[in-house]
């Protein structure tokens, strides 16, 4: 990667970003719809009603059917009727839910009737809700030119043309093409992504049959090194895998390369949810009384801060500043180099800490902060992040998360010091497996074999 180009990461990669939909807007409709479900049967059933356990109840239930049937996954190439069919197919399963739980609590004796009018006041209450945001960010795209997304289209012929006139017939979708390449006439790749950045290109929608294999590696390589949305366009005539995410603009099919589960507002909002519980239960628990042990300890035996504060890449490569229990004497090159076996700058407490995985502990701060996640790729120094953006392929994906203060590479036998190219490359691999297949699941077992390593001791840990 170009000197030019990781200039460039830091600013592009938050603007790409910024113009995705709002994370907040699926949290907020989960909250409305539960809150106007609970009003609903505040107001249509008694005070002996418990509205408590009806409450907890239909807001679980209300949630699994909603990820179930994907609800809440409207995105901006969702029609009108894929909407009103999922609302259909909600209003029933929710109608279920709700007898599912007067026929448990048989003793409420509420009469049908009163309770098919309270299905029906809320769902449609929900779906008014629902069909008005769906218009309003439509025309808030259509009419003032907001959440858009700037995109470039590779390839001229009648597929690439129809996706472009298609765009141009519904600005309301909120895309923006800034240009359609030709590639058959003095096509450079470089040039283009020079391009790309100079212009803020936030997806590439490219035809597969006009390039090569050398010029998609290329372009794969580019998007995934610039946090930029790869798109392709099937050969019709080529039978196509049924493992790659489609979805289509208009009767366009489109391919999309890479889906990140947290993308979805959902899973983003969950995991985090998780990250402050956990943190909190380790900072309140734990750090609250072996922060005082281990400073005076610190302080005991060498000079300086208890705490080693160290700037990293995070997030969309934007920098924060990451917190660690000191482990060696104060150097000037503790920025610069990193720890190797043996290493004399490490203090002998310090020893302890790093073999115990302890020293990492006030990394949990850095998490209640919402800079890193308890699960995730671990950070490097901006250094380092530099260097294997240049010579590590794809390294730059590792940024599409938070990282984690443990994480599967991590568990895997990639920690500590990276003594070869292989370390970095098996690192990112496992990144790059986390980031496209996480799960709650996952978190949770990798925090397990973190925890069983500590006490198991691992060869890397110094």
């Amino acid at each position: 990667m170009s000197t030019k180009t990781l200039q460039n990461i830091s600013d592009d990669s938050i603007s790409y970003r910024d113009g995705r939909y709002s994370g907040l807007l699926r949290p907020f409709l989960y909250l409305t719809d539960l809150s106007l479900i609970i009003v609903g049967a505040s107001y249509f059933f008694d005070k002996s009603f418990d509205l408590l356990t009806y409450g907890i109840f239909i807001g679980i239930c209300w949630i699994i059917v909603s990820m179930q049937f994907g609800f809440y996954q409207i995105h901006r190439n969702t029609n009108l009727i894929t909407l009103i069919a999922r609302l259909a197919k909600q209003t029933v399963f929710f109608g279920f839910i709700v007898f599912a739980f007067f026929g448990y609590y048989y003793q409420l004796n509420r009469d049908s009737l009163f309770i098919f009018q309270y299905i029906g006041a809320t769902m449609a209450l929900i779906a008014c809700i629902k069909v008005t945001i769906f218009f309003t960010l439509r025309n808030y795209r259509k009419v003032l030119g907001g959440n858009l997304r700037r995109i470039a289209i590779l390839g001229a012929n009648k597929e690439t043309e129809n996706l472009k006139n298609f765009f141009e017939k519904r600005p309301d979708y909120g895309y923006r093409t800034k240009n359609l390449f030709d590639v058959k006439n003095s096509f450079h790749i470089k040039e283009f992504t020079d391009w790309v950045i100079e212009n803020n290109i936030d997806e590439i929608f490219c035809s597969v049959k006009e390039l090569s294999n050398e010029q998609l590696l290329e372009l794969t390589d580019f998007a995934d090194n610039n946090l930029r949305t790869l798109k392709f366009l099937p050969d019709p005539d080529q039978v196509l895998s049924k493992q790659l995410h489609y979805e289509y603009y208009g009767t366009t099919p489109i391919i999309s390369l890479r889906e990140i589960p947290l993308d979805d507002p959902i899973n983003k909002v969950a995991k985090r949810a998780f990250d402050v519980l956990f943190s909190l239960i380790v900072i309140i628990g734990v750090l609250s009384w072996l922060i005082p042990i281990i400073a005076i300890i610190i302080k005991l035996e060498s000079k300086g801060p208890v705490f080693f504060k160290q700037a990293r890449n995070g997030l969309d490569y934007q920098e924060f500043i990451c917190y660690k229990f000191r482990s060696m004497v104060p150097n000037k090159t503790a920025h610069l180099h990193q720890v190797t076996r043996g290493d004399h700058r490490i203090t002998k407490i310090g020893k302890f800490l790093r073999k115990t995985s302890i020293d990492e502990l006030p990394q949990f701060f850095n998490v209640l902060l919402g800079d890193m996640s308890v699960v995730g790729p671990r950070p490097h120094m901006v250094s380092h992040t530099h260097m294997y953006a240049e010579r590590i392929d794809k390294f730059m994906v590792r940024h599409f998360v938070k990282p984690g203060i443990t994480g599967l590479a991590q568990v895997s036998g990639f920690r500590g010091e990276v003594e070869t190219e292989e370390d970095i490359i098996g690192r990112v691999r496992n990144d790059i497996y986390y980031i496209e297949n996480w799960s709650t699941q996952m978190d949770l077992n990798i925090i397990f074999k973190t925890v069983a390593n500590v006490f198991m001791g691992e060869e890397k840990a110094y």
